[in-house]
């Protein structure tokens, strides 16, 4: 066999030489890796440990709250360890509805906003709620109109409903001129009382009216007292028959107080405000614990 010489057309082309990857980059990558994971474990264990004490004070709200089931809470503030280290929280939130009371309301929604708490996690995560301190405490309950229909002698009234109304609607039927608003204040807003009108059907002298009732709510310690101020009642054919007589008859008639208790954590209601389908009363207290808290709504066991 005879060899011939190898010329520049045997040899291979030059292939462009691969970089290499710098064993720093390979570290770095690594690294960054190994950050990530340990971040998603972090905020994993953060939110596991928020919904154990989340856990831990809905339970202890429902008891003495005397609630039939476990509100909801929520400990607002991201992570959740660094508050739970210092023992302090910037805000809690605790919510139910659906809650029974004792008199004939059925379905109410209660609320609870917690400001500046102190409590050890210690005592959070062992269930010794007792010694939570709560600087700033709101608590809100909203009666829905179904609710209130249930109070005598609303009762009357069929196809009940309520919704806001100003003062000035309630007592003379005539709303507040734009350029009025500065100095007659409005009270339908978030005051002691607000106008509300109830409206519905009435059987009155063996005829069925639609019933229109101009009111106020005032707040009375733990009650809400409802005094009609005019009413008005008519319908296709006769579009109001309320004289002075029958007007001062209806209105007597329909006077009412309904007994809410107290708020959540033994807070007083210092403020109503009239919505569409509902009251909403709200208080607030300072220097509030979990200790010694009464019950609001009506435990039916579970």
């Amino acid at each position: 066999m005879v060899s011939r010489p190898v010329t520049q057309y045997d040899r291979p082309p030059n292939q462009p030489q691969q970089p290499r990857r710098s064993r720093g980059g390979r570290r770095a990558k690594k690294l960054f890796i190994i950050l990530g994971i340990l971040v998603l474990v972090l905020v994993g264990a953060d939110f596991g440990l928020a919904a154990i004490a989340e856990h831990t004070v809905s339970q202890k709200a429902r008891e003495q709250l005397k609630l039939p089931d476990d509100p909801s809470v929520t400990i607002h503030g991201f992570p959740f360890s660094t508050q739970a280290i210092g023992g302090d929280y910037g805000h809690i939130s605790v919510q139910a509805s659906g809650v029974k009371f004792e008199n004939k309301l059925r379905d109410v929604a209660i609320s609870a906003e917690l400001r500046d708490v102190t409590a050890p996690l210690s005592d959070l995560i062992n269930g010794n709620t007792n010694a939570i301190k709560i600087g700033t405490l709101e608590g809100q309950i909203k009666i829905k109109g179904s609710d209130i229909a249930r109070i005598d002698p609303l009762t009357q009234i069929k196809d009940f409903r309520i919704d806001k109304a100003s003062e000035q609607m309630v007592k003379s039927g005539e709303e507040t001129k734009p350029d009025e608003t500065t100095t007659t204040p409005d009270k339908s807003t978030t005051q002691s009382s607000a106008g509300v009108k109830i409206s519905g059907n009435l059987n009155f002298g063996g005829n069925k009216f639609e019933l229109t009732c101009y009111a106020m709510i005032e707040i009375d310690g733990t009650k809400i007292h409802i005094t009609p101020e005019r009413v008005e009642l008519g319908n296709d054919a006769v579009p109001n028959i309320v004289g002075k007589a029958v007007s001062k008859l209806l209105v007597g008639s329909l006077k009412t107080t309904v007994d809410t208790g107290t708020l959540p954590f033994q807070v007083k209601p210092t403020s109503v405000k009239v919505e569409e389908g509902g009251v909403t009363l709200t208080g607030e207290a300072k220097g509030v614990t979990f200790a010694g808290v009464k019950g609001t709504g009506e435990t039916t066991g579970r």
